[in-house]
């Protein structure tokens, strides 16, 4: 087993899990409940780990881990008038989707 790295919560590192499990990737998360002690361990100590089982998947692992820390941001007018920005592919406003999907 390798470690991938560190998630800021645990919401985040298990979302980042079940996408590289859908990858098809052995990955498990790590220190998922050790937040609880925080102040009697250091708080770096405490954060919830990504960790894949095959050594021979860690490159890969990373690859596929570093595109879902960096989704592509974009902006857009949408024909009700809205600006939308950000990761979003469609309207807020009015559900329209973003123009050329």
């Amino acid at each position: 087993m390798r470690r991938l790295a560190q998630a800021p919560n645990l919401a985040l590192a298990t979302l980042w899990a079940d996408a590289l499990r859908a990858q098809g990737l052995s990955v498990s998360v790590q220190r998922e409940y050790l937040g609880a002690a925080a102040g009697q361990l250091p708080p770096d100590q405490c954060l919830p780990e990504l960790w894949v089982e095959h050594d021979d998947d860690h490159a890969r692992a990373l690859r596929l881990l570093g595109a879902l820390q960096r989704p592509p941001q974009r902006q857009w007018h949408c024909r009700c008038g809205e600006f939308v920005e950000g990761g979003f592919e469609q309207c807020w406003n009015c559900g329209a989707p973003m123009p050329g999907l």
